[in-house]
């Protein structure tokens, strides 16, 4: 089992080290070459729980024995998330949603950085590397918190996070500043996601940074789904959600099913990709951008622009216009062609833009289908779904929910993604039931429970009565040397 990287046939790693590296030195993402050599056997999985589902998937994707499988997944999960089930499907009138908040942070992010440290530690062991690891992650808001809170005081690692300090809920943004733990630091730029996440892959290939982090014992990693193993968690729950519906009798072993993803980055969607590639009966992955539909435009043309307006929307979390799991489906779809995609990625960083041959889009929209939604769409979403089946949306599935609602195919069952607790959007939920209010976000939370009786996460009550613990806010060009300076303090 050996990763190569996305741009260079030449760069091979083993599993453990492709966790522990994260991106590769020329830039490139980590991928299995052979991706859907072996598949689960989906009928023996029927009527097993998340941790079982969840260890037969990681034997595709890690060197890890079975016992140290299992060890991660049970430390990743065990009394951490408030649904036994983990990702439990919930059935309304026009669709199933698939809950991924009930983790630590109230966000889908929570299932693949739960997991991830617990495969950090234990890929350390088995390349007997002496140095530290230093997670750096770019967010546009939930994988921050998420991150921080998987590795805290994590032995032998440290993470710091950046984030856009104008670009993310006064929740999310409240969430990172009050973390706690004695590795962790976290520090806004001011910029958005694309300015934070070009500045951490920039200093993945800076090589005079790399060794002078060496030479204080400290390797760098990602907790961005360009690292593998977080993308890998992921795709458990869509297997997992199948399965269930096979349990409930809903469809029968071999069905197909529709998935509709909110999706900025393209890791949560991509996991469908890969959970069909081994061995997954799916229909057709709904890509549901919002007003920046880089990725929308991609799906219906072939040609990815990211020279447009950064647009500031209440689905904030997916306010991306460099999508960097893209560069995986690129990879695969082209025929595993490292030097097609190379020229690809350079085109967009020196232009802005590439273009995909008419054969490469083909094959994309055989397995893939786009919408998008504005604010507008998406906030009627929220109150038309709450008025008809008495759930409550996040601003993001709701995006993923007017997109089904607009390609609605009744021949198969189709599972919406469910991104956050609606209490993380609190202001814009609020004011998608009632009128516009200048109340702040934590009086809101209140008064939005209340009226709907949804529970407010545990984690997420009494949030603005913590201590802010980070509040350092710099240039975009001052990363590397903010990171240099404040190692210190980890």
């Amino acid at each position: 089992m050996i990763y190569e990287s996305t741009r260079d046939i030449n760069r091979k790693i083993n599993p453990s080290e492709a966790i522990l590296q994260g991106l590769s030195v020329e830039g490139g993402l980590f991928v299995l070459r052979d991706l859907g050599k072996n598949k689960l056997d989906l009928k023996n999985l029927v009527g097993k729980n998340y941790y079982e589902v969840a260890e037969e998937v990681l034997k595709l994707f890690v060197d890890f024995s079975e016992q140290e499988i299992k060890a991660c997944v049970e430390n990743a999960y065990k009394g951490k998330f408030s649904n036994e089930k983990i990702t439990p499907l919930v059935e309304l009138n026009d669709s199933y949603v698939l809950e991924l908040f009930n983790g630590p942070t109230s966000a889908f992010k929570d299932v693949g950085l739960s997991l991830l440290p617990q495969l950090t530690k234990t890929a350390l062991t088995k390349v007997n590397d002496k140095n530290d690891i230093l997670i750096l992650t770019a967010t546009s808001g939930d994988t921050g918190k998420a991150a921080l809170e998987g590795f805290k005081d994590v032995e032998r690692t440290k993470i710091m996070v950046f984030y856009p300090n104008d670009g993310v809920s006064t929740v999310q943004k409240t969430q990172m500043q009050t973390q706690e733990g004695k590795n962790t630091k976290v520090c806004a730029i001011h910029g958005n996601f694309d300015d934070a996440q070009s500045g951490i892959k920039e200093l993945f290939v800076d090589e005079e940074f790399k060794k002078e982090l060496l030479t204080k014992n400290i390797k760098l990693s990602s907790a961005n789904s360009i690292n593998i193993g977080r993308l890998i968690p992921q795709v458990v729950y869509y297997v997992v959600s199948y399965l269930e519906l096979v349990t409930t009798d809903k469809i029968k072993l071999g069905d197909k099913v529709n998935f509709v993803v909110p999706t900025g980055n393209f890791g949560n969607i991509l996991a469908g990709y890969y959970a069909e590639q081994i061995g997954l009966p799916v229909n057709k992955l709904i890509c549901a951008s919002n007003n920046n539909n880089v990725l929308y435009d991609f799906l219906k043309t072939g040609v990815y622009d990211k020279n447009r307006d950064f647009l500031k929307t209440v689905s904030p979390s997916m306010d991306i216009l460099i999508s960097s799991n893209l560069e995986r489906l690129l990879y695969y779809v082209s025929g595993c062609d490292n030097a097609y995609v190379a020229s690809l990625m350079k085109d967009l960083k020196e232009t802005g833009r590439f273009e995909v041959t008419k054969e490469i889009l083909n094959r994309i929209q055989e397995k893939f289908q786009t919408g998008f939604a504005d604010d507008l769409d998406t906030k009627q979403t929220i109150k038309k779904i709450y008025e008809k089946d008495s759930y409550l949306l996040d601003t993001h599935t709701a995006v993923a929910y007017k997109v089904l609602l607009d390609n609605l195919d009744k021949e198969h069952v189709n599972v919406v993604l469910s991104t956050a607790s609606p209490y993380k959007f609190t202001e814009s939920v609020y004011t998608s039931l009632n009128e516009a209010t200048n109340e702040d976000e934590f009086t809101l939370m209140n008064k939005l429970h209340e009226q709907t009786k949804v529970a407010i996460p545990e984690n997420l009550k009494d949030l603005d009565k913590k201590v802010i613990r980070h509040k350092d806010v710099i240039n975009k060009n001052e990363m590397k040397k903010y990171i240099l300076e404040k190692l210190g303090d980890l």
